[in-house]
């Protein structure tokens, strides 16, 4: 009686477990896939190629839609962790390009991420704002690094007013805090540049009235 029992419940768990195990598997190759592209996306709109970071963010978000239906019916698998990592690096390469691109931020309703998630991937494209400000000095545009860093700015507004536990927010505190460090890094640095710039034009303006 209990053997036969024992064998139909353990059939049953067995049976459950597969498929759970299956839509893991699955789910993490998607997983990996939507990282990978979301970096390469990243990578490209700092090329400024940006008509193959479009491409590359479009097909990210077909990855992540791809690995939201996987976990739907599976949520001990969608909270385990690998599915924000997806869902954050997906949301910094949208968001990221976005800006690039004077689109404005997206909704993390309409691109399909999880909100801590998003909050997590907004953080880190500040890091993202300041490369692109950063190259903007380099090549001597400091000043069109000004409305970038405003952006960046209002993005640790944001995250600042999300006053919840870490168990909820999944770290953004310390994701906060290293925005805040970039952002005033980049407010020094590119306030050097721009005073630097003017007075570099200022002198050759006064040079070109002596001549």
């Amino acid at each position: 009686m209990i053997k036969k029992q024992l064998n139909e419940i353990g059939e049953k768990v067995r049976e459950s477990f597969e498929k759970i195990n299956v839509a893991r598997d699955k789910a993490l190759v998607k997983h990996r896939e939507a990282i990978r592209t979301s970096s390469l996306a990243i990578r490209a709109a700092h090329r400024g190629e940006l008509d193959e970071a479009r491409e590359l963010v479009d097909k990210a978000a077909r990855q992540t839609a791809d690995l939201n239906e996987l976990v739907r019916e599976h949520p001990r698998i969608a909270y385990a962790g690998f599915c924000d990592d997806a869902h954050k690096e997906y949301a910094e390469a949208v968001i990221t390009l976005n800006l690039i691109e004077g689109k404005g931020i997206p909704d993390p309703d309409e691109i399909g991420v999880e909100y801590a998630a998003y909050l997590n991937g907004l953080a880190e494209a500040v890091g993202e704002l300041r490369r692109y400000v950063i190259d903007k000095i380099m090549h001597s545009n400091p000043e069109k690094g000004e409305p970038v860093l405003d952006e960046m700015q209002e993005i640790y507004y944001l995250l600042t007013s999300i006053d919840f536990p870490d168990v909820i927010t999944r770290g953004l505190r310390r994701s906060t805090d290293v925005a805040r460090t970039l952002i005033e890094k980049t407010r020094s640095e590119l306030a050097a540049s721009i005073s630097q710039h003017r007075l570099v034009n200022a002198l050759e303006e006064t040079n070109k009235k002596l001549l």
